[in-house]
């Protein structure tokens, strides 16, 4: 009798139809950020970049009620970038909750690493950076992804080894005061003109600058190295 006991409950459960349990919370959470990821556009979408995301533990404490559709959503003002989080609320249920699941998205992609230690207001040459990989979305601040963006510039701060280049790192170099009488080209067409005039503000490598001519003309052009300013007509 107890065979036979066994045998039909066992039969009993293979041919249930209750239905498939909901995923846990962070599988489905998890299943939804990347989907998200890989439909949206990120920043550097140009660049190749390796999305990674870390997620964290919702509370222990949580009594949450059983629920039969649980829907993942992105809070007002979150991102998918960096540090951020997840909503989770119950649609269909006899008692509605809203849960949110930390989230770490790492965003791999090129950089520019420090080589060496670099003080503050050194101008970096060649040497000073070699590509590699770094975590885009680790800081606010965008990563440089041209050699052009940081070469022959100054830094801003000390710079330790393997850090990712970025923006709020470095500063253009001053060639010039306020006031200083500087070279100024003028390009049209194919001509060029050379003329000379007083720099109206100081004058960093690659911004512009406004220049008043012997003529009394004021013109504004691009701050060159070799400290002239460009000026395309």
């Amino acid at each position: 009798m107890c065979v036979l006991w066994l045998a039909m409950a066992q039969a009993a459960h293979a041919t249930g139809t209750d239905p498939a349990p909901e995923p846990p919370l962070q599988t489905l959470a998890e299943s939804w950020a990347h989907k998200l990821l890989e439909t949206r556009n990120t920043p550097g979408q140009d660049t190749p970049l390796r999305p990674e995301i870390v997620f964290g533990q919702l509370d222990s404490r949580l009594q949450l009620a059983p629920c039969g559709r649980v829907e993942p959503y992105l809070p007002d003002g979150a991102k998918l970038w960096g540090r951020s989080r997840i909503g989770l609320r119950c649609v269909e249920g006899p008692s509605l909750w809203n849960v949110f699941i930390p989230v770490t998205v790492k965003v791999w992609g090129p950089a520019w690493l420090v080589t060496r230690t670099l003080a503050p207001g050194e101008v970096m040459g060649p040497g000073d950076a070699q590509l590699g990989e770094a975590d885009w979305a680790e800081n606010p601040a965008p990563v440089l992804v041209q050699q052009g963006d940081w070469l022959g510039v100054a830094t801003s701060r000390s710079l330790a080894p393997g850090q990712p280049l970025r923006h709020n790192m470095v500063r253009p170099v001053r060639v010039f005061d306020s006031g200083t009488e500087v070279k100024v080209v003028v390009t049209q067409a194919r001509f060029h003109l050379a003329s000379s005039g007083r720099a109206m503000s100081h004058g960093f490598v690659g911004q512009p600058v406004r220049v008043k001519l012997g003529s009394g003309k004021v013109v504004s052009g691009r701050v060159k190295r070799d400290a002239s300013v460009a000026v395309d007509m």
